[in-house]
């Protein structure tokens, strides 16, 4: 079990129990308070098996998917939604509730400052960034960095917690891990055993994968779930015209699912996309090119990053779209230990 990180000596991490971290307000209300509310253990039991583990998760489905659950009648489905809503308020807050509430927004460090203030302190928690561009401009390498500094403790602006890596595209590397984790001072083999790794191969394995995530993240702390990337699967599984609109429904629930999981365990989703040509991208662009997914991907992110390649190992990383960030861009390196500051 993961729940933070301490101190050994100056220059060594390793991990603690999650028991011995300082109470805190639950994010989340376990399914099986249902229980007590009236609900039978075995409908409970049907919930998690359909990988619904918390009431807001709960919430956040349509009665009409519920009693699409094997032996979940419309009657068991109304009851099992009003004992849940009597556990969770999901309903109108203060302006200053909100607020109270953004204050459990954790913001991960990039290994770069420069980029971590581009973001305003780094990836946060409750959000979807997605990093968009072209091959070799630095999104996997980011994804490999923060597979380490998300398990920092909060003092060295870390996320404490576990991470959960889904690869479309077969570009994981452990070994990659190996330095950078040596760069922060942590244990390599205990950063590795705190990242839970899945190769995903089909559309729909990419979904079930999702799915299986929320018995994961219910019973342990994770601060990270990445997808890299998120629409290679949808261009093999789906193709020509005719099959645009389901192929664009399809990614819909993918991603609507990603956006629950966000804020159901306050986890930072950061996932990779990629670029297609633009043929109406302007006659000054000599190469003009365009994030994959269209308008479905665009409006379910909710920071958007544009990468490019620089001089060298030199990246360049422009916020494209964010709701509170300004229109910027910063220069990172990609090094041997990962994402650093880029040399003048």
């Amino acid at each position: 079990m993961i729940a933070t990180l301490k101190a050994v000596e100056a220059s060594q991490l390793q991990l603690v129990e999650r028991e011995d971290i300082d109470d805190e307000e639950d994010l989340f209300e376990s399914i099986d308070k249902l229980i007590s509310a009236g609900i039978n253990t075995g409908d409970v039991k049907k919930l998690q098996d359909a990988g619904i583990y918390t009431c807001n998760g709960l919430m956040m489905h349509t009665k009409k998917n519920l009693t699409g659950i094997k032996g979940l009648s419309e009657a068991k489905v109304d009851k099992i939604c009003e004992a849940a809503e009597k556990i969770v308020n999901l309903g109108y807050i203060t302006g200053s509730d909100a607020l109270l509430r953004r204050k459990s927004v954790i913001r991960i460090t990039t290994g770069s400052q420069a980029l971590a203030e581009l973001l305003g302190g780094g990836i946060e928690t409750s959000a979807i960034t997605e990093a968009f561009g072209e091959f070799r401009s630095g999104k996997t390498q980011l994804a490999h960095t923060l597979c380490v500094s998300t398990q920092l403790p909060a003092n060295m602006r870390g996320g404490n917690g576990k991470v959960a890596y889904i690869d479309t595209e077969g570009t994981f590397r452990p070994d990659r891990i190996i330095p950078i984790a040596e760069r922060f001072g942590m244990d390599p083999a205990a950063v590795l055993d705190n990242i839970v790794y899945a190769r995903g191969y089909t559309y729909e394995h990419q979904y079930n994968l999702l799915l299986g995530l929320a018995a994961k993240m219910s019973g342990e702390q994770f601060r990270l779930l990445i997808v890299d990337s998120v629409i290679a699967l949808f261009r093999v599984d789906f193709t020509g015209r005719g099959e645009l609109a389901e192929r664009q429904q399809k990614l819909a629930q993918m991603l609507s699912r990603l956006t629950k999981i966000a804020e159901e365990f306050n986890v930072a989703v950061y996932m990779t996309n990629q670029v297609i040509a633009d043929p109406g991208g302007g006659v000054f662009i000599s190469d003009p090119k365009k994030p994959a997914g269209g308008h479905v991907l665009a409006h379910a992110a909710t920071i958007r990053l544009m990468f490019r390649k620089g001089k060298g190992e030199q990246r360049v990383c422009k916020v494209f779209d964010a709701p509170n960030l300004p229109e910027a861009e910063h220069v990172f390196q990609i090094t041997p230990r990962g994402i650093a500051d880029a040399k003048d």
